[in-house]
């Protein structure tokens, strides 16, 4: 057991030694080497939510043999273990189900970086999930960033090149004011170790010294990662972003890397600056209330959309918003709440925009909705795949968006003062998402209108024409169901890694 300790420093080295070998390999042999490193990555971060699971306890893991606070340290958690599982899982499935298009929209002698960047995605991913150090942090921060402009503007297109540079902008100006944050932290505290940090700042507390220039830290902390994964009103990047790039990217980009923001502020808070200061210093109600913004605006906006991968990123939008409803409620029902549709977030979106690159396929490249019409029956394995994304993210029974928005209601009842506008809120997006999702369901399968001087799409995809691209719709609607039907695990060993993480 205590070898499994050494895991989560062995899957990071394992990410970023991929990139490095990756880098000046051929197409064929970097796709294999990509999907191979991820895979074993799954299985060691498998055995360390299982020591985690098995001890009940949280481990750290020091860098080098260096002793706190001098070192540098890693800590795991059933939560940081359980999240870095089922993200290396739909990186892994995300880049399965988009490898036509990655051969397709990428010139061949620069596929290699593509899966350059997408090793240094997943060794980002796992560093930012297991770091214990503040400062570390940020670094993966910065590499995440860069690695995401990269997957994003590899495809070189003009919409592309413009969304990346537009993504660039809002993604630095979010790690400045994140930087600026942690030095005034550091220039507090005189440390950079999470824990350390945390007992600095709850002395600093209960003396109420620094009252100000901490709460100020906190708020550029959060304002800074709010940027970054797209919170209302810093949410106008994102259609362009996902909608233009490969739908492979699309995937990465919404279902993972906008969470890993947000996982690192709920880390800050947790472990770093304390619930109690955080409580107190109101900047939860700040979110909640960002948060129901969010999921409107978004919701509206995706309705007014023609372009089935824009409303989808629109869709984003408001999803990010529920997870900041759950954290702004303040309580630990909301947080599991907000954790669980993490995970719903990460397994549905990225069914929804490789379906959707399905079905644009079949309709002549075209991803406006009347050209979209009857794609559902030429390429079935599409069709059911974004049924089954669009059904999860309205709420239906069965499926994982149901038991998201049930937990987010019962999380609303222990916070009187939050809960009628929480249960509205809810009440209002599920129409609105059935206005959008179930309207666009029903055109893909609706016969297509003969217009004068239009092509009429006659192509059609069998499944073994597709068989990567059917299999990863496959995994991620099982994922949905074994999520909406089998919650209550995934909600316990959440709640345990939170009783940990705390």
């Amino acid at each position: 057991m205590d070898f499994i300790r050494n895991f989560p420093f062995f899957s990071i080295m394992l990410a970023m030694l991929s990139a490095i070998i990756t880098s000046v390999l051929p197409k064929k042999a970097a796709r294999i080497l990509n999907g191979c490193a991820i895979s074993v990555c799954i299985l060691l971060n498998a055995a360390v939510l299982w020591l985690t699971l098995v001890t009940g306890e949280s481990f750290t893991y020091t860098m080098g043999h260096f002793p706190a606070p001098w070192g540098n340290e890693l800590r795991a958690g059933a939560l940081e273990a359980l999240m870095a599982t089922v993200f290396s899982g739909v990186l892994l499935l995300s880049v399965a189900g988009g490898a036509g298009h990655i051969d397709l929209d990428i010139e061949e002698s620069r596929v290699n970086l593509y899966y350059v960047m997408i090793d240094l995605i997943e060794g980002a991913m796992l560093a930012m999930l297991y770091t214990n150090d503040i400062f570390t942090g940020y670094v993966f921060i910065e590499i995440m960033t860069i690695a995401s402009c990269g997957i994003l503007m590899i495809r070189q297109i003009g919409r592309t090149t413009l969304a990346a540079v537009r993504y660039m902008i809002m993604s630095l100006l979010g790690s400045g004011l994140f930087l600026i944050g942690v030095v005034l932290l550091y220039d507090m505290t005189g440390h950079l170790l999470m824990e350390y940090m945390h007992e600095s700042i709850a002395a600093l507390a209960r003396s109420g010294q620094y009252t100000l220039p901490l709460t100020i830290a906190v708020g550029l902390i959060t304002m800074g990662l709010c940027i970054k994964c797209g919170l209302f009103p810093f949410h106008f990047w994102m259609p362009d972003t996902y909608g233009y790039s490969t739908p492979a990217s699309s995937a990465i980009l919404s279902g993972l890397v906008s969470k890993l923001y947000i996982l690192m502020l709920i880390k800050v808070y947790y472990r770093v600056v304390g619930a109690e200061f955080i409580a107190a210093s109101k900047i939860l109600n700040v979110l909640f209330v960002f948060g129901l913004c969010a999921i409107i605006v978004g919701s509206v906006s995706a309705i007014r959309e023609n372009d089935i991968r824009r409303m989808t990123a629109f869709s984003s939008a408001a999803q990010i918003g529920y997870i900041f409803v759950g954290i702004g409620l303040g309580t630990t029902a909301g947080m599991a709440a907000s954790m669980f549709h993490i995970i719903t977030h990460a397994v549905t979106k990225p069914l929804l925009f490789i379906s959707a690159s399905g079905l644009s396929d079949v309709s002549g490249g075209s991803k406006k909705f009347r050209d979209l019409q009857e794609s559902g029956l030429r390429n079935r394995a599409a069709g059911l795949g974004f049924s089954v994304g669009s059904l999860s993210m309205v709420g239906l029974p069965v499926f994982a968006g149901f038991v998201s928005k049930i937990l987010f209601a019962s999380a609303s009842v222990l916070n009187p003062h939050k809960m009628l506008p929480t249960l509205i809120v809810l009440a209002v997006s599920t129409v609105l998402n059935a206005v959008y999702f179930l309207r666009t369901v029903i055109r893909i399968y609706r016969p297509a209108e003969k217009r004068d001087g239009e092509p009429v799409y006659t192509e059609r995809l069998a499944v073994r024409d597709q068989r990567a691209f059917v299999l990863c719709l496959t995994v991620f609607a099982a994922m949905n169901l074994l999520l909406g039907l089998w919650s209550t695990p995934v909600t316990a060993i959440l709640t345990a890694g939170l009783n940990m993480f705390s």
